[in-house]
Parts: structure tokens; sequence; C-alpha cells
């Protein structure tokens, strides 16, 4: 018999697919709901995991993207979006924007989400990881087929070392 995905995953291999590229949903038993299980279930940088970050920017959601390595800039966001403050959406945004749990977001699909951001460092690796709808799958992908898949615009959106 076959094993049947969470609704959730099963959006996302639809996407995937419908997409045309070359991906591969995965299922970890340990869990994936930050960035550092994440590069530990799937044996990674932490900078190859990509974090889908919900942000409500004066009403606005959007997702950003950035390598799990790193945070993301909410002034460099609020400016990218033109609005006066951006802020790390509560759950219930997260969940109402994108169809997905918090610690689960994948960069697509996103009904409710206003743009994506990705911050250009995602594009410094040939394949990057993504969740994948649930806090057990991710998805790997290449980072140029992520932005575009994602209609991702690249911008600076980290935090500058200290």
């Amino acid at each position: 018999m076959e094993r049947r995905w969470p609704e959730e995953v099963e959006r996302v291999a639809a996407f995937l697919r419908a997409g045309g590229v070359e991906a591969r949903i995965e299922e970890f038993d340990a869990g994936t709901p930050t960035a550092e299980d994440a590069a530990r279930a799937v044996g990674c940088k932490l900078a190859q995991i990509v974090k889908s970050l919900v942000f409500d920017c004066d009403g606005r959601l959007v997702v950003v993207m950035v390598p799990g390595d790193r945070r993301a800039d909410s002034r460099k966001v609020a400016r990218a979006i033109g609005c006066r403050k951006a802020k790390v959406a509560d759950a219930d945004q997260v969940v109402a924007a994108t169809g997905f749990a918090p610690g689960a977001v994948a960069p697509f699909p996103l009904p409710k989400v206003d743009r994506v951001l990705a911050d250009r460092q995602v594009l410094v690796h040939d394949r990057v990881w993504v969740g994948a709808g649930s806090p057990r799958h991710m998805a790997t992908i290449a980072s140029s087929d992520l932005i575009r898949l994602a209609k991702a615009e690249p911008m600076d959106a980290v935090r500058d070392a200290a």
C-alpha cells in the first residue's frame, strides 16, 4: 500500500511536479521544525537550508527566504516592500497567508502572500533544502528553480554580520 503524505506536503509535491523541476521531497522522523534540526536531519550545511519567513508589512503578508545560518533584517524587508514597519507574522497570520503551520512553511504555493523576497545568498548553493509543508518534510531543489517557482525578488534581506 502506497504511503500518503499529509495534504500540505501533497500540495507542495503537486506544485513541484507542475513546475517541471528536478526536486525531491523527503520525510525525516526526527523532525525539521528549525533550520538547525533540518540541517542535522538532511546532513547539509546550515546555509543550505532556506527558511521561509512570513512578515506582516503594515497588513501586507510577505514571505522572505533567507539561508538557515542568517537572520532576516526587518528594516531591509520594510524598505523593499515600501512599508513603515515589517514584523514577523504571528502563528495565525502564517497559517492564513500560507496554508502551512509555523515551522513547516514551504516557499510555494502561497495563495495569500503579497510578495516573496529572497536573500541573494540563497543562490550561493546549487541545491538547497526548503520546508515542504510539515515539520517532518523537506524538499531539495536547485536554488535557481526555487527563485523562479516562488517568483521571488532577490535582494539583501539578512542582518549584517556583527
